[in-house]
């Protein structure tokens, strides 16, 4: 075996002992620390650590993320549009007009987060969309609805991809997976506590001169903003800055880290290049379709689960509180999917039984005719919420915007296809959802197959870049030539010859 071969092995490799100096040691030597001693850190300890300081918050912030968004439906059962005066399609605008700032900030979203530290971009996104959700209760007509669900859209775009982006500042590519599903299981949880919730809270209609679902608002909001003002001082930066780590546990994990190829962990500076490689590569365009069809399913069954129960024939509050077993299922879902990822990894054959699951559920919400089937197959359809590709290729902030944002971008369409005219079985909007889950099986399909093509063409050496000082009779100059092979980690990305995608 070559020194060119024998390094990009050790480099690809997932069981790189990051206690041993390998040559990653030229990546950022600032950080990398190789005269630290970390050979007493307990890796698994050390894991734990981390996740206790930051999963529970993330998680609180996503559910109150999902929680303030979706509340409008649980609010609509209890008189919001007879008291606003709106009609059912000035009420579908209401939901439609959310979803245009939400996609379309998320990347520029993300590039502040990077440059002005998660503790304060969170938390001012955060704070902004808690007042907007404070004064939707305070909303007298159509504008201020329209003026208010803009503002929400705006401050919540930033939030699920820079959470995304910000745990794989922290964590390895085999680790992500699990650690994602716990903060995106907040949303079921949310899903659950809405239905609660809005049920209890109905009980203060008249307090204040305020009806009922203004109170859904005005004190889901108030606790928003609370949370926020807390952020600034709970939530941690990165790993380089990280003030409950240890000199050995920070150098311990950006080594780790650094030999999964997450440089952004090391203190790594924007350019403009790697927003063009992400313009320029197939996968983003593929990550959208999968996202696609995950995103537009996950708004359409938050959006219109508590209206299409009531449709069904049960009254406002036992719709509210029926949604609940079925965003617990989803937790319950959502949990067991991102372990098993983590674990057994091929989370591209999983994504396919997932968004199969899912069909199978719309197929028979469109078949039926019984509201016992429909109320059953709503729990099929719930686990099609956890098919979500959050693989290595997604190392740039911008990557995971653009893909996130465009899958948002479809919220607008299935925030619509609920028509009243269509009730109770809602034949339409089945089956344009089931559509979207349709295309997120094929792109998921697409992605396994080019990525696996991807890999065997670097096994046989066809990606291999020309390295100074290596001998190597594959390298070709059209792939690059570097001064080192963390030089060409470094520029090249996942592009790198040595980087192996994971299925």
């Amino acid at each position: 075996m070559s020194p060119y071969e024998d390094s990009l092995r050790k480099a690809a490799s997932k069981d790189v002992n990051p206690v041993e100096p390998v040559e990653v040691v030229e990546v950022h030597p600032d950080l990398y620390r190789p005269d630290v001693d970390v050979s007493a850190i307990d890796r698994h300890r050390l894991k734990r650590k981390i996740d206790f300081r930051l999963l529970p918050w993330l998680a609180l912030l996503y559910l109150m993320n999902f929680l303030d968004r979706g509340s409008i439906g649980n609010a609509r059962l209890y008189n919001m549009q007879k008291n606003l005066h709106i009609t059912d399609n000035q009420y579908l605008f209401a939901l439609t007009v959310f979803f245009f700032p939400y996609a379309l900030f998320e990347v520029p979203s993300n590039l502040a987060l990077r440059y002005l530290r998660p503790s304060r971009w969170l938390s001012f996104i955060v704070f902004v969309w808690g007042a907007a959700m404070t004064f939707h209760g305070l909303a007298h007509n159509y504008g201020d609805l329209i003026g208010l669900r803009f503002l929400l859209g705006l401050a919540e775009a930033g939030l699920y991809p820079g959470i995304v982006f910000y745990l794989s500042c922290w964590y390895k590519r085999s680790e992500l997976g699990s650690r994602v599903a716990i903060f995106f299981s907040s949303a079921t949880v949310a899903g659950a506590f809405s239905g609660l919730l809005a049920a209890a809270i109905h009980n203060m209609d008249g307090v204040g001169g305020r009806p009922g679902w203004a109170w859904i608002f005005i004190l889901e909001g108030l606790a928003t903003i609370l949370i926020a003002v807390a952020s600034f001082w709970v939530l941690q930066d990165f790993p380089e800055t990280a003030k409950f780590l240890t000199e050995a546990e920070r150098v311990f994990t950006i080594r780790g880290l650094q030999e999964d190829m997450r440089f952004s962990a090391g203190g790594e500076e924007f350019k403009l290049a790697y927003l063009w490689q992400c313009l320029l590569d197939w996968k983003t365009y593929v990550a959208m379709g999968i996202y696609m069809g995950f995103d537009g399913p996950l708004f359409a069954f938050s959006l219109f689960t508590p209206t299409i129960l009531n449709e069904l024939g049960f009254k406002s509050t036992a719709a509210n509180l029926l949604s609940v077993p079925v965003y617990v299922w989803g937790c319950i879902m959502t949990c067991v999917i991102g372990f098993l990822g983590d674990r057994i990894g091929n989370r591209g054959y999983i994504n396919l039984g997932l968004f199969g699951t899912g069909l199978v559920g719309y197929v028979l919400l469109i078949v039926s005719r019984n509201a016992a089937l429909s109320y059953f197959a709503v729990y099929l359809a719930a686990a099609a919420w956890v098919s979500s590709n959050v693989e290595g290729s997604y190392k740039r902030s911008a990557v995971l915007g653009m893909a996130i944002g465009f899958g948002n971008l479809n919220g607008a369409v299935t925030a619509n296809v609920y028509r009243t005219r269509d009730k109770p079985w809602y034949g339409l909007g089945h089956g344009i959802v089931l559509a979207y889950i349709a295309i997120g099986w094929l792109c998921s399909l697409t992605y396994i197959f080019l990525l696996r093509r991807e890999n065997k063409a670097r096994d046989r050496g066809e990606r291999d870049e020309v390295i100074e000082g290596i001998d190597n009779k594959d390298a070709n100059p059209d792939n690059g030539r570097y001064s080192s092979v963390a030089d060409a980690r470094r520029a090249k990305g996942d592009m790198w010859s040595g980087f192996r995608y994971t299925l």
